[in-house]
């Protein structure tokens, strides 16, 4: 039986950042830890993918319940990215492609829970949250949270500015203690951390794993092209 230093240490090992470290251990001391990692279908997961994927084998083996969010409704409000009939069969690729690079790293899939965003994110409470959740935070705040994640126009939508928002919610609605992440989504991380105890809801520890480089500078995205190396790419497109 692992000790909770134990647990820790495996729970945080390469990561760039943990915000909530004594939380963390806090929990730990009574319990073992529950977590989700969302994903926005909305291109095609890549290799950088296998970044998160390995720390999800860390949790696992650290005893943690972890939640894996399937985040079409996100997808739809990152400047319509998607239409909702694709999304619907994209969101169904990235369940295939996300449980098919877990098992060939031994993840064992059943101690995970697959969610996916609209199971929940259109139901009455969910929506009131939204609305609650509109009624403090500011245009600046939900701008800025959402720098790095939601694609940047010069005339942005007001979708991309609900997005960092819902993401705040997730972590109450999926129940878990702490969210885990890639650093760019820090700004959306402390965004939550501000405002979901102004609904009366708890602070929750968030883990971010640091980013992969892109092919042309940046960070690897599913919704650009040049920037990943695909899963489905040929040898030729790989090595090209």
């Amino acid at each position: 039986m692992a000790t909770w230093e134990e647990k820790k240490h495996l729970i945080t090992r390469n990561l760039q950042e943990v915000l909530g470290d004594e939380k963390l251990t806090e929990i730990l001391k009574q319990r073992d830890l529950k977590i989700y990692w969302g994903t926005a279908t909305t291109g095609r997961p890549h290799v950088a993918y296998f970044v998160p994927m390995s720390k999800i084998a860390d949790f696992l083996k650290a005893g943690c319940e972890v939640t894996i969010l399937f985040a079409d409704l996100h997808a739809y409000l990152d400047n319509m990215k998607a239409p909702w009939e694709l999304l619907k069969l994209r969101t169904q690729y990235y369940e295939a492609a996300i449980k098919a690079m877990l098992t060939s790293i031994d993840v064992p899939l059943e101690k995970l829970k697959f969610v996916r965003g609209t199971e929940y994110q259109l139901n009455k409470e969910y929506t009131l949250d939204v609305y609650r959740m509109t009624s403090v935070i500011t245009e600046h705040d939900a701008k800025k949270a959402g720098a790095e994640v939601v694609k940047q126009v010069d005339h942005p939508l007001l979708s991309g500015l609900l997005y960092p928002g819902l993401q705040a919610l997730d972590e109450e609605y999926l129940k878990v203690d702490a969210q885990f992440g890639g650093v760019d989504q820090r700004k959306i991380f402390t965004m939550s951390e501000k405002y979901l105890p102004q609904l009366g809801y708890a602070k929750r520890i968030h883990l971010m794993n640091p980013m992969v480089p892109g092919l042309t500078g940046g960070k690897m995205s599913a919704s650009e092209e040049d920037s990943k190396i695909d899963l489905l790419d040929n040898p030729s497109n790989v090595k090209k």
